[in-house]
């Protein structure tokens, strides 16, 4: 701890002795000024950035050590490390955009391992388990809203808010304890990615209505251009993965540059999040249904066995981090019974409304819990509406806090409660065995 504190008081005087040499006798305007500041903000990222590997390792492997999903203790060292406790790492650009792509990566590895057969097979359960896990925390926090003098407008944006799943934490999860290709594991990744295409299209419809349309690049948007143009790209998917994806994947073998196949495989995954991004859909649509595709070729193994350490080793541990990045405690405390009503009405709806969707589609009652708890976490899907509620002023700035700092909670809570119900439902199932 003293040396790196020492490490830091020397950073912060030795670098801004030598900017202030190296600037000396430049013009205030200076390209060359520039130049010298973004790399000294380049060279503080790559110290971030050691810094965030040996956290996420060492909060990991002590989870795991504690009988712990290993995701917990990594998404625990960023509240650690970030504004809310030791604020040795911001947020800033270099880190949205890795954690941006960890979550890519990371979905792409998830369609990899999916089983089409099963999808294909569950994908009745799943939108009913999508449907109803966004009614229950729509009624919730709309209530909730209420209850707190929000508008209705506003009231039902945070109702939208929290009616998103993320389940790139819920994945982390299912792969560690072999449960991904299960027939629930294969529901929550289904309803997931109908929860992402309802989430879309509610928040779109209610930007409309609310008269301050704005897109991701700040631009205004017609709601039915919309509509068609993310209708259009759902067609476009089914027709790349059944047709496209695997000739191309064919194709790559014949490229004359090492690990052909590997190049390929990623210009197809961040490509089609790229694009899933410019209809206005999640980029996890995207990259799930690249990697999706790409598991039903020759290539799915090798693509699985040299993708995986690129997303574990350097971008996912980011992305876990950058999410306990944006907790802060001076909000919450400030705004308490907000944050404490929102973080419990989040967790109990969606285990609610998802549970009893899996329940309405004929899975068991254990079963039905593990969807739900599946489906809990709100992560990045919950954070980017909440952004995009605040440029166009459907969430205020002085409830902005206890809105993140719930949708954190949430994200928190879900490893706990899917790996509990796992193990109470693998316990059901040996006694049936038995």
């Amino acid at each position: 701890m003293v040396n790196y504190c020492l490490y830091n008081v020397n950073k912060v005087v030795g670098v801004t002795a030598f900017k202030n040499y190296l600037w000396s006798g430049l013009p205030r305007d200076s390209s060359s000024r520039l130049f010298i500041e973004k790399g000294f903000l380049f060279m503080e990222f790559i110290g971030s950035l050691c810094l965030i590997l040996v956290a996420t390792a060492l909060g990991g492997h002590i989870s795991a050590r504690l009988n712990l999903p290993a995701v917990v203790g990594e998404l625990l060292m960023g509240i650690l490390l970030g504004p809310a406790l030791l604020n040795w790492v911001q947020p800033n650009n270099f880190i949205h955009f890795f954690s941006e792509i960890g979550v890519i990566i990371l979905m792409f590895i998830a369609g990899l391992e999916s089983d089409l057969s099963l999808l294909k097979r569950y994908i009745r359960p799943s939108i009913v388990v999508a449907v109803l896990g966004m009614i229950f925390p729509i009624i919730i926090a709309y209530l909730t809203g209420l209850y707190f003098h929000f508008s209705n407008i506003e009231s039902l944006f945070l109702g939208v808010t929290f009616a998103a799943t993320s389940v790139s934490i819920s994945v982390v999860v299912l792969q560690e304890m072999k449960h991904l290709n299960s027939q629930e594991g294969t529901t929550i990744l289904g309803a997931a990615v109908v929860d992402d295409i309802l989430a879309v299209l509610a928040l779109s419809v209610l930007v409309s209505l609310s008269g301050n349309q704005v897109s991701e690049q700040g631009g205004p948007q017609n709601i039915g251009l919309s509509l068609l143009l993310q209708l259009g790209y759902l067609v476009l998917l089914f027709i790349l993965g059944r047709w496209v994806i695997p000739q191309l994947m064919k194709l790559s073998e014949k490229l004359l540059v090492p690990s052909s196949e590997i190049l390929i495989s990623l210009v197809l995954c961040l490509g089609l999040a790229y694009s899933a991004d410019l209809t206005g859909l999640s980029t996890v649509i995207g990259a799930f249904f690249a990697g999706l595709a790409i598991g039903q070729t020759d290539y799915k193994a090798l693509i699985d066995r040299n993708v995986e350490p690129i997303g574990y080793a350097v971008f996912i541990p980011v992305f876990f981090i950058s999410i306990g990045l944006k907790m802060t405690f001076t909000g919450i405390i400030n705004d308490f019974s907000l944050f404490l009503i929102l973080s419990i009405g989040g967790i109990v709806s969606k285990l609610l409304g998802a549970g009893l969707g899996a329940k309405v589609a004929s899975f068991s009652w254990n079963s039905s819990w593990m969807i739900g708890a599946g489906m809990v976490s709100r992560g990045e899907m919950a954070l980017i509406i909440a952004q995009l509620g605040l440029q166009s002023h459907l969430l205020s700035t002085d409830r902005y806090s206890a809105v993140i700092g719930a949708i954190i909670i949430t994200t928190l809570a879900a490893p706990f409660l899917l790996r509990s119900t796992i193990s109470k439902l693998r316990k059901s199932q040996d006694k049936l065995m038995d």
